[in-house]
């Protein structure tokens, strides 16, 4: 049976390799303007063919091959549009970057199926929806829930291809400001340790033999009675990074409900009094993502976004200063 009620048929696209060799996934992700993610689910289910038989995802095409790809249409994303305020610094036509507030997490998880950033990019963006995959559409890069700041979000498969190669390649530079207990010595410091999940508590990650290299670049801007304002560079970018590492260096962010719970207890002495003042008045983690730069996906342009720390944290600073 036919009529306007059929669900619409794959694309079905066939392409030629020129003359030089190429890796199978590299190629269809570029011709096509597909995500590599998309490229490997494609490959997964059979749908990319190379001189009539199943290809493989890093296999070496020779010149002459004929590759047959078969796009199905997008599945609808089961993630509800909200209409929730953002704070959208810049917009084109291919990205967006917005300065997400505390308390929101990014995209739809256990616990959290509503009220998220993707929830509200949706609203925004209705177009948004088949962007680098069903369950976290446009997003490039995540930020905890208790961490406010900047974020870049795509809005073509092409985009996010593009930020997302340039954020393994480390290309995309993130600056952050935290506040940390104690005083660090040496600044700036590079914490080079890596870090994969606490083999005690599998819901927190830890610096541990055979995790992946993480590497963190801090330097003290500010030196209050008892804490350190810091400015962190991410030269990689692993789960907690930044919280994980300050921890383990014995300095962890103030207000960190994982990593620094209870820390300032053994700051004592006559400014006691100032340590017990600062951890109340902090009410999330201390950590924003202050700064991005990137390279336009499309342009080239070195894009450059600041953001000031938000009422909360700036308060704080502020109180902290005159302490």
């Amino acid at each position: 049976m036919t009529g306007g009620g059929d669900a619409p048929g794959p694309e079905v696209h066939t392409l030629t390799v020129a003359s030089e060799a190429e890796r199978l996934d590299r190629f269809v992700a570029e011709r096509l303007e597909l995500s590599r993610t998309r490229v490997q689910k494609l490959l997964s289910a059979g749908r990319i063919l190379v001189d009539g038989r199943p290809g493989k995802k890093s296999e070496t095409l020779e010149p002459g091959a004929v590759v047959r790809v078969e796009v199905p249409p997008a599945e609808p994303v089961a993630i509800e549009p909200e209409d929730i305020p953002l704070d959208i610094v810049y917009e084109d036509e291919h990205l967006l970057v917005v300065d997400k507030r505390a308390g929101m997490v990014v995209h739809p998880a256990p616990g959290h199926r509503s009220g998220t950033l993707v929830n509200a990019l949706l609203w925004h963006v209705p177009t948004l929806s088949g962007v680098g995959g069903r369950a976290r559409p446009g997003i490039v890069h995540r930020l905890d829930r208790d961490t406010s700041g900047l974020m870049v979000v795509a809005k073509t498969d092409r985009a996010h291809r593009k930020l997302s190669d340039a954020l393994r390649a480390r290309r995309v530079k993130r600056f952050y400001l935290a506040a940390a207990w104690g005083h660090i010595a040496e600044s700036p410091l590079v914490i080079d340790a890596p870090i994969g999940r606490d083999p005690k508590d599998r819901k927190r990650m830890a610096v541990v033999e055979g995790g992946r290299p993480a590497m963190t670049r801090i330097e003290v801007r500010e030196r209050w009675e008892r804490a350190d304002l810091l400015h962190v560079a991410l030269r990689t970018g692993r789960t907690h990074q930044i919280r994980v590492h300050l921890a383990h260096v014995g300095h962890p962010v103030i207000g960190d409900p994982v990593y620094g719970v209870g820390w300032e207890r053994g700051l004592g002495g006559p400014t006691r009094r100032w340590v017990d003042q600062l951890a109340r008045k902090v009410q999330r983690q201390f950590l924003h993502a202050a700064e991005l730069v990137f390279q336009h996906p499309e342009t080239g342009e070195l894009m450059r976004f600041r953001a000031d720390l938000p009422a909360d944290l700036a308060a704080v600073a502020e109180w902290a200063r005159s302490g």
